[in-house]
Order: C-alpha cells, then structure tokens, then sequence
C-alpha cells in the first residue's frame, strides 16, 4: 500500500509494480505482463470444461449432459451482465488511472466507478436471477430443452440463477482488477477457481451424485470464492478503487461511459447466443456428422483464439491508461505491438494447422463422414480466425478510447450480418454455405472496423490531446455530431 500524499500519483519503477507496466514500461514488456496470464487462464478453462464434461460422462445419463448444453447460453448472458458493469466500469478506471497522472483529482473518481460497477452488477444480477426463477419453465423450453431433458435442465438452471448475483459480480471485480494492471492476480484468481470448481465436482457429482445440480452448486461456490479474493486484493492493494456501497452513485459522468462502452458486451454475447442457435437448427439438417465435426473444429481452433483473445482483452488496460494520460506514442506502440502479435499468433496456428490439418483432426474422431466434413469447417475457422483477431483488437481500442457507439457497433455488426448470410447461404449453397457464412461476416466486421478506425483516428487524436476523459468524451461527442 503506498503511504505518501494519496493526491499525489505515485507510479513505482518497480518491475513489481502494476502501475509501472500501464504507464512506463517498454511495450513488449508490458504485454507480456498483461496479456500470458490472461491467455494462460483462458486455456485452463477451457480444459476445465472439457474435464467438467467428463465427470458428467460418468453419470452415464445424456440428459445431464444435454442439461448442461441448454444451459450454456443462459450462463453466456449472466457473464455479459457482468461485463456491462466491469468492462465499461474497468475501461473508464483504466483511463483516469492515465488521467491522474497530469491531473491527481482525478483518481478520486475512480471510488465512485468501481462502487457503481459491483453493487451495479450484483443488483442487476439479482433483478435476472430472480425473474429466471419465476419464469423457470418458459426459460427452460426456450432454451431448447425437450421434454426428457427438461428436469435436469431446471434444476441446473435454478441453482445457476440463484447464483447470478455471484457469477456477474465475479466476472465484473476480474475487470476492475485487470484495470489497474493486476493480470497476474486475475490469472491466480481465476486458476484457484478451476481447481476449486474440480474439487467440488469430485465431491458434489462423484461422492453425493447431485448430477448437474452439482454442477450447478460447483460452479457458484467457486466463483463466491473469487469474489472474496479479488475483492480482498483491491481493498488490500488498491489505492483508489473501493467497493464500498457509500460511493456508489447514479451521476451521469459514470453512468454515460460504463453503459456506453458496457452495453456492447451484452449486446455481442446476446447476438453470440442467437448465431449459435441459428447456426445449431440449420446444420442439425444435415446430419449427427455435421454437427460433430462443427463439435470438434470448434475444439481444435480454441487454443490459438484464446491466445489471441488474451493479447487484444490484456492490452486494453494499456490503451485506456495511455489515452487517459495523453500518450499518443504509447497507445500506437501498443496498438501496433499487439497487432504484430495477433498477427504472429494467427499465421503461426493457421498455416501450421492448415498444412496438417487432416492428421490433426484425424486425433479426435475417426470417422471418415466426420473427417471430410470437419476438415473443410476447420479451414473456414482457421480462415475467420485471422481477421477475427485483428477485430477484437480494433473493438478494444473502441473500448479503451470511449468510443461507444464503434464499440456498440462492432459488437452487433457480426449478429446481425451473420444471420442473413448463413440463411443465404444454406439456401444458395447448402451445408457449405453454413460453414463458409462465419468467415464472410467474420471478414465484413473487420472491413467496418477498419473504417471506424480511420473515420474516428481524428477524434481520438483530439481526445489524447485533451489529456483528461472528460475533455476526450467531449471532444469525442463533437466529433460524432
């Protein structure tokens, strides 16, 4: 904890400080600190599910499976009510992190976001659970549950929104932790909630044999357990985050750009949702074979997107803090750094997957109808991948900057371009149609990325001029009216 002037910022030249790799750090070096433990926590979640899969497995029961996957969108959208308040509330902390540098008063503002962006989360996470609760059976059948699959799908359900206000404040503190540069303790966190999630699978699921209520219970326990830690490292850590309810607030300076930047995440994990139901009842046409090797390309092209997912979520604290200082060379450098690196890590996988790709997908399944069919999604994947990257870059520069309304359109713009193209191309090509349609709208968003990106370089020049949110959102409203 610093024990100096709290009006005055202090940013340390430790190698151990946070705030020494937002603000002075080479770029590399930075990166490297917020961007490995983020892709490494990501890739250990994604073996978790796979291991969680498999204690189900053993129940011998395909409807607790089936349970399960009907339930997967409902917690896609409890994690998007979360990021309304982290990613918008950690964007505008990350920013005035920057800010305070040249003008201190600004930290003190930081209290009022990070208070607004839990109690926020948590509030609207209750008002959720408790509607899911009352309209548990609609819930269900609209999630696709069928009428075997309908009780384990409830009861994994109701335990999963009695825990809402625990999943989204979780997902929100991760936010307001990365904020501040804490990468590696967001990787800790989330790590020790895995393997914690594991140890209660073995007891809930393999020892009392709750099934997906266990599942269910696992899950909620383990990330109480993560909004216990990260809320003891910043109050511990933190020097001007709080989560106390006495500075929470409805001012519009905090609600205006958390919501402006916030609300993009919602509306992408809902259009996520939505794609994935589409794309689901159209390739079930073409047969169990279709729908496996979607099942197994998916799994094949996780490790690199998670890589590339850890590289354009760990820079954006980097981005925010050097547009809320001014630091125009910083945030290029950045921004051009993590370019390079998307672009290293999509080739790399791509070509060396691509050339081996029969053989790769060959370990999975050996089927040859599963074979031929997965091959050809896996190039397409493999193909979207490589824009796909350099769109989550362009979307957390929108993020960082408070460039709201590009934010909101990119993360509706695959949603919504996605669901004519694939009813399109089933009808005109059949299953190759499906399979191609996320690479062409994949390729569309990044094109209107790019012209945001152009058309908003001006705007965000004047605003890193300005050196103050405050001033860049003005600056920024001119720009846009």
């Amino acid at each position: 904890m610093n024990t100096t002037n709290p009006e005055t910022p202090v940013v340390s030249d430790a190698v151990g400080s946070n705030r020494w790799y937002l603000s002075t750090a080479p770029i590399v070096r930075a990166l490297v600190h917020l961007c490995v433990p983020m892709a490494a926590a990501m890739i250990v979640g994604a073996v978790y599910n796979v291991i969680n899969a498999g204690f189900i497995g053993s129940q011998h029961d395909a409807t607790l499976l089936a349970a399960i996957t009907f339930g997967t969108p409902l917690l896609g959208l409890v994690m998007a009510i979360g990021g309304v308040f982290g990613v918008g509330g950690g964007a505008l902390i990350s920013r005035l992190l920057g800010a305070s540098e040249a003008e201190p008063a600004k930290a003190g503002e930081i209290k009022h976001v990070s208070s607004f962006a839990l109690w926020g989360s948590v509030i609207a996470g209750a008002v959720f659970g408790g509607v899911g609760l009352l309209a548990l059976h609609p819930l269900v059948s609209v999630l696709g549950a069928d009428a075997n699959a309908v009780p384990a799908t409830s009861a994994y359900v109701a335990v999963m929104l009695v825990f809402v206000p625990v999943l989204a404040a979780a997902f929100c503190l991760e936010q307001l932790v990365r904020a501040e540069g804490a990468a590696r303790q967001v990787m800790i966190g989330l790590i020790a909630s895995t393997v914690a999630s594991v140890v209660f699978d073995v007891l809930f699921i393999l020892v009392f044999h709750w099934g997906v209520v266990g599942v269910a219970l696992s899950m909620g326990l383990a990330n109480l357990g993560v909004v216990v830690y990260f809320a003891v490292w910043l109050h511990r850590n933190s020097e001007h985050v709080s989560l106390a309810p006495r500075w929470f607030t409805l001012a519009p300076r905090v609600l205006k750009p958390v919501f402006g930047v916030g609300v993009g995440e919602l509306l992408q994990s809902a259009f996520l949702i939505v794609t994935s139901l589409v794309l689901n009842n159209l390739a079930v046409a073409y047969g169990d074979s279709a729908l496996a090797a979607m099942g197994v390309a998916v799994r094949i092209a996780q490790v690199p997107e998670f890589l590339v997912m850890g590289v354009t979520l760990g820079v954006l604290p980097l981005l925010a803090y050097s547009y809320g200082k001014g630091d125009r060379n910083r945030l290029m450098s950045a921004l051009r750094a993590s370019a390079v690196t998307v672009g290293a890590i999509v080739v790399i996988f791509s070509v060396g997957v691509f050339l081996f790709r029969d053989q790769v997908f060959a370990t999975f399944v050996a089927d040859p109808s599963v074979l031929v069919i997965g091959v050809t999604i896996l190039t397409a994947q493999l193909v979207a991948m490589i824009v796909n990257g350099f769109t989550g870059l362009l979307t957390s520069l929108f993020q960082a900057t408070g460039r709201s309304a590009a934010a909101i359109v990119m993360s509706m713009a695959q949603g919504v371009l996605f669901i004519p193209i694939v009813l399109v191309g089933n009808l005109w090509f059949g299953l190759a149609g499906i399979i191609w349609s996320l690479t062409v709208s994949e390729g569309l968003v990044f094109v209107i990325g790019v012209v945001m990106w152009l058309a908003s370089r001006r705007a965000i020049d004047r605003g890193l001029a300005e050196g103050s949110p405050e001033r860049a959102e003005e600056a920024l409203e001119g720009a846009d009216a």
